[in-house]
């Protein structure tokens, strides 16, 4: 009989079950034991470490930029100065999708495409990592309450309130004081990471840049701490930034504004020093534009409105415009002919109304075709003849010429505190011959003496020459700066804080009385009825050493004249005038070129004139007590 056939074995699905039920709690155990070690490792060895971790997700320190310093004018007129203002910024890191985030922006805020790539350019920026990227200045009230509604859909987005420079002279002092501007990648790699950190601008031009140590100021730091989502819930511990250094500059505003309207909107540069200090009293380049543009980021179109302008507002005619100095130099010229020898006062030539060298049938014309006759050095400067100053230069020769001319400031530059400034040039045979490979001709020493050629000269070093006669070769570096918090420039170049400059030796020249028949010629210029400025100093109340100058933009062939009818406006020659007043204790000392305006005498020649009275007139219009002379001593007998 067949065994019958179990349908289930129950004692070996028991057996089963056990081994199941002792596996799975060997598992148990085991990942208990895991979890229970992986605890102790975090919550009591490293127990430390995630503490710490823990306080810096609570914990931050945030930099706190300084207060940039102000600007003033000599008389304590505010130049420059922080005004509040309300800005939006971004921290990517706790943005997540930040191109989101910007296009929400955009929706928010009804912004245009061309603003959206505004913003992603900034974003794109260089930067510290967890830092704040300003993308929109100067919210409107209704800006930032559409942000407010829509907060959360902006993660990392800010609204933050900081002071934002403004110039509220606008185009007064753009060429000087210059501006700042947010920035860039090359100067974030230059900059101390530490010391502007929270920073977003710097100095672009001008006094901006060029004191920017002293103006900048020393970072500060508090520790706050934060929720979640970033928010500051309460300050632990602060570290007060320090401010800048406040500037006091050497410029006037009354006469910065009286040098621009003198040139009447027409192209061109003033420049007014104190012969005794070097102060700069107006420096104005025109036309010139609104700094208040660059400060939180220009346009593409008011940039390329600027950029391509056909007068140039951007270009510092000051400082970067060079000119040949025309008979500006003449004065100059005259002294070091004194000094070497070559003339004395009473050297005398005969004017034809021309110059020719030995065996060379080319003839050097002098601007009055008629000829003067017999001319001596007071006449030959009264009259800017340039016959006399051709056989002058000859004398000199030209490395003679070079030495004395470079000595006085012509291509060099002369300033303290303007780094735009351009060398210029003062051409000798060896620079000749290492930029066009040739030699040195004797008709381009002769056309040196008149002050065209390769000879060129910015404003500024026409002005510096000029002071240098009125100080009878002293030199003075002009400066911008009158007093940074009580330090003079050359408090600052001690304390490493600008660059140092050396002060040229002084002209020092064999007998002082040249400087003095230098000066009587530039007197006659204004003051004799035959001079090329009578006109101009007759109507003054103080007396003024004055040089007219012409420099040419276009060549004129051999044997033609110069006619103004057939030449276009821009083409037509620059007119140029330097002067110092008063004689007896000069003031002020001024150069003045008006771009194609022809005539020194009869253009440049009045600005000059508006300038030196709006400085030494009173109200009244008559010279101020502190400028007269001093009455002369009575003996007592």
């Amino acid at each position: 009989m067949p065994q019958p056939i179990r349908l289930k074995d129950h004692e070996r699905d028991a057996r089963l079950v056990r081994r199941r039920v002792v596996v799975g709690a060997v598992l148990v155990v085991m990942l208990t034991l895991v979890l229970v070690a992986r605890a102790y490792y975090l919550q009591v060895i490293q127990y430390d470490h995630h503490t710490t971790l823990a306080e810096n997700n609570r914990i931050h320190v945030q930099p706190i930029p300084p207060t940039r310093g102000l600007i003033f004018d000599r008389n304590g007129v505010i130049i420059a100065d922080n005004r509040p203002s309300f800005s939006l910024t971004v921290t990517r890191e706790r943005a997540g999708d930040w191109q989101a985030v910007l296009d929400t922006l955009v929706q928010v805020l009804e912004l245009t495409s061309e603003d959206r790539a505004i913003f992603e350019k900034r974003f794109r920026q260089g930067r510290r990592p967890f830092e704040p990227v300003p993308i929109l200045f100067e919210l409107t009230e209704e800006q930032i309450a559409r942000i407010a509604v829509n907060q959360f859909r902006l993660p990392g987005v800010e609204v933050t309130a900081q002071l934002v420079r403004h110039y509220p002279l606008g185009e007064h002092f753009a060429q000087s004081v210059g501006y700042v501007g947010r920035i860039n990648e090359q100067e974030l790699k230059k900059l101390d990471p530490v010391d502007y950190s929270g920073t977003h601008h710097i100095g672009k031009t001008g006094a901006e840049k060029f004191y920017e140590n002293v103006l900048h100021g020393e970072v500060g730091y508090e520790e706050v701490e934060t929720n979640a989502r970033g928010r500051v819930l309460r300050v632990l511990k602060r570290t007060e930034p320090q401010s800048g250094r406040d500037l006091t500059l050497n410029l006037d505003l009354r006469l910065q504004q009286a040098a621009e309207a003198a040139l009447a909107g027409r192209r061109g540069a003033v420049v007014a020093i104190e012969p005794a200090t070097g102060g700069i009293l107006a420096m104005a380049s025109q036309p010139s534009f609104d700094p208040n543009l660059f400060v939180t980021g220009i346009s593409f179109k008011d940039y390329a409105a600027l950029r391509d302008s056909i007068d140039r507002p951007l270009y510092n005619r000051v400082l970067r415009g060079l000119y040949p100095p025309g008979s500006t130099i003449k004065p100059m010229v005259a002294a070091a002919g004194l000094d070497a020898g070559v003339i004395t006062e009473r050297s005398r030539i005969f004017d034809p109304g021309y110059y020719q060298l030995p065996n060379y049938e080319h003839k050097y014309r002098n601007w009055n075709r008629n000829g003067e006759g017999w001319v001596d050095l007071q006449l030959a400067i009264m009259r800017s003849n340039d016959t006399y100053f051709y056989d002058l230069a000859l004398k000199l020769g030209v490395r003679r010429l070079h030495d004395y001319l470079y000595g006085m400031g012509i291509g060099r530059r002369v300033s303290i505190d303007l780094g735009e400034e351009a060398e210029g040039l003062m051409p000798s045979p060896e620079w000749k011959r290492a930029r066009y490979r040739q030699a040195w001709y004797p008709g381009e020493t002769l056309i040196l003496g008149i002050g065209q050629g390769y000879m060129q000269a910015t404003p500024l070093q026409l002005a510096q020459a000029t002071a240098l006669v009125a100080n009878k070769g002293r030199w003075v570096r002009p400066r911008l700066l009158r007093s940074a918090a009580g330090l003079t420039p050359e408090q600052l170049m001690a304390d490493g804080q600008i660059p140092q400059v050396e002060t040229p030796p002084d002209v020092v020249l064999k007998d002082m009385k040249y400087w003095d028949m230098v000066s009587n010629g530039m007197q006659q210029v204004l003051h004799n009825p035959r001079g090329t400025a009578f006109k101009v100093g007759s109507q003054a109340l103080y007396r003024i050493a004055g040089k007219s100058g012409t420099a040419q933009v276009v060549a004129i062939k051999q044997g033609e004249k110069y006619d103004r009818s057939k030449i276009q406006e821009r083409h037509r020659d620059h007119a140029l005038f330097i002067a110092f007043a008063p004689v007896e204790n000069p003031q002020i000392a001024v150069a003045v070129m008006v771009e194609n305006g022809e005539s020194g005498s009869g253009v440049a020649a009045p600005v000059v004139k508006q300038v030196m009275d709006a400085w030494l007139l009173d109200d009244s219009g008559q010279l101020k007590a502190q400028f007269r002379p001093a009455p002369p001593a009575v003996e007592s007998h």
